[in-house]
């Protein structure tokens, strides 16, 4: 079984149809692809996809094998990336990854803290959605990321920095602006938006307290980031709930108040992958309360 194999597998399963894993995500001919999946499963033994007119689904058994060839793959990119980094170590590198708007708040702290105990290094910095944070921990090309915990990624370990309140964004002119703070019953009947896929996280936390309320919020618009929710707070008038880290980035013409009565929170954490044996990252790990420190400080802010 070569992997290869695997990966032919794996973009079939995930776009459920053989032409179009072949034409988007392949780039190679369909009977080809139907061939190579043919011998994927006489090696294995079993029929691991059902086709029909539709397209194709998973057996039983290719949802099973599903999970270990993801698996597998993930091991294989993550062993090419520690070879590669093993085959340059005169110049120690350390790549950092940030849920999209927190490197305000953080970025000079870590590089303060990074400078200061190993000012050698090279450090590379992204920032992207949660889940693609997990996905590059996983894939060994982050070594730490500023994210949310991904319970669906159990081979990723979590420390908490931060419990951030959500609060409520508005236009600045709206009804609600002049109030101190906002209660929930207040925003029942104006258009609420609210977060996509992308935040499953805060997605989460926003439906429960929404649930724990018993307030009927329905989101008339889903939004994949902090510029689109703040475009559609202006267009349309609407309110959202966002982590209080968003106030960092609202222009005049979108405000936030807080929430009256209980206020929901949500984690920042540090996640890593336990299996990740850079030093760089113990040293880091051990340093985490003065991360904490010099961010409520402001320190590095002019760095």
């Amino acid at each position: 079984m070569e992997l290869r194999h695997l990966r032919y597998f794996v973009a079939v399963a995930e776009e459920g149809s053989l032409t179009v894993a072949a034409e988007r995500r392949l780039h190679t001919a369909q009977p080809s692809l139907s061939r190579q999946i043919r011998g994927l499963e006489h090696e294995v033994g079993v029929e691991l996809l059902a086709r029909s007119a539709r397209g194709v689904e998973l057996t039983p058994a290719g949802r099973a094998f599903l999970d270990h060839a993801r698996s597998a793959l993930l091991q294989v990119e993550a062993a090419i990336e520690a070879a590669r980094r093993a085959a340059h170590p005169a110049k120690p590198t350390f790549a950092l990854g940030f849920l999209t708007g927190t490197e305000i708040d953080w970025l000079p702290a870590v590089m303060r803290i990074l400078r200061d105990e190993l000012p050698h290094i090279e450090v590379s910095v992204s920032s992207q959605h949660s889940p693609e944070l997990a996905q590059g921990l996983l894939r060994g090309k982050l070594d730490l990321a500023f994210m949310r915990p991904e319970p669906q990624v159990p081979a990723l370990d979590y420390k908490v920095i931060i419990r951030e309140p959500l609060v409520v964004a508005l236009p600045s002119d709206h009804r609600l602006a002049p109030k101190g703070a906002i209660a929930l019953r207040d925003i029942v009947g104006e258009i609420f938006i609210g977060m996509s896929g992308t935040a499953p996280t805060l997605r989460a936390v926003i439906e429960e307290y929404l649930r724990r309320s018993g307030m009927d919020l329905q989101p008339a618009h889903r939004v994949d980031n902090l510029a689109m929710a703040m475009s559609l707070i202006v267009s349309t008038g609407g309110v959202a709930l966002l982590p209080a880290f968003a106030k960092n980035f609202l222009p005049p013409s979108v405000t936030s108040r807080p929430l009256d009565g209980e206020t929901p929170t949500i984690d920042l954490v540090i996640g890593y992958n336990r299996t990740n044996t850079s030093p760089i990252l113990a040293l880091f790990l051990s340093r985490l309360d003065q991360l904490k420190t010099k961010r409520a400080n402001g320190a590095g802010r002019h760095s």
